[in-house]
């Protein structure tokens, strides 16, 4: 079994090399760059997930974020932001990026292994399922929505539309459960681990940019207040 590739990308030099020495004693394989910058020259998709600092020099670990996710070579490597900036609305926007966790320092050697932990073991089940033959098909489809699951591309009346990968596999999720209403909780345990920290606001504020995205078809997004959300058929 191939052993997981990890880049930590942060300019406070001393954490570098702690998190570096406890990832590799967990058995990865790590590298650090200490600028976004220096980070962009490395050939990026050899990694299986990459430790990002926020505030850095000119390329911020927000800029690099967007750069990464733009690019299909690396939009689907888990990035978890390591940052200094613990506001609720710095957390929401990292995870509306794309981020698959967030952890405000100082933290503790033991939490960022945890989540990365978390992280790789919730990215290695998701490509299980998708390299595991199953009865499930590899296309939904309502009316002109269309999502492939197998090369996370959604269409909307023939038109490509991006979307995020938390935004994906919420609407992957809500089809495949339609005409019913999904908790939160459920919502949550299937689209975010149980074992990251998600605000309830996460979920809505990734429904309203779903609804806008897909256009007419927003409105078979459903809310029941108090529920959850569901698809209607």
């Amino acid at each position: 079994m191939a052993t997981n590739r990890i880049l930590i990308v942060d300019d406070e030099e001393t954490l570098c090399e702690v998190l570096k020495l406890n990832l590799e004693n967990e058995g990865y394989d790590v590298d650090i760059a200490f600028s976004a910058e220096q980070a962009l020259g490395y050939n990026l998709k050899e990694y299986s997930l990459i430790l990002l600092d926020i505030m850095m020099g000119e390329i911020s670990g927000i800029k690099m974020a967007k750069l990464l996710k733009a690019d299909v070579a690396t939009a689907d490597i888990p990035i978890i932001f390591c940052t200094a900036r613990d506001t609720e609305d710095d957390m929401i926007m990292g995870l509306n990026l794309g981020a698959d966790d967030y952890i405000m320092k100082p933290y503790t050697v033991r939490n960022v292994i945890a989540r990365v932990k978390s992280v790789l073991r919730r990215t290695a089940n998701q490509k299980s399922k998708i390299n595991t033959p199953t009865e499930k098909p590899n296309r939904l489809a309502i009316d002109g929505l269309c999502l492939d699951l197998e090369f996370k591309r959604c269409t909307v009346d023939g038109e490509e539309v991006k979307l995020a990968r938390k935004e994906f596999e919420l609407l992957a999720y809500l089809i495949q459960h339609r005409g019913k209403i999904c908790s939160r909780e459920q919502i949550l345990s299937r689209v975010w681990s149980d074992e990251v920290v998600v605000l309830d606001r996460t979920i809505d504020v990734n429904i309203t940019r779903l609804r806008s995205k897909i256009g007419a078809y927003g409105s078979y997004i459903v809310t029941r207040s108090g529920f959850g959300y569901g698809f209607r058929d």
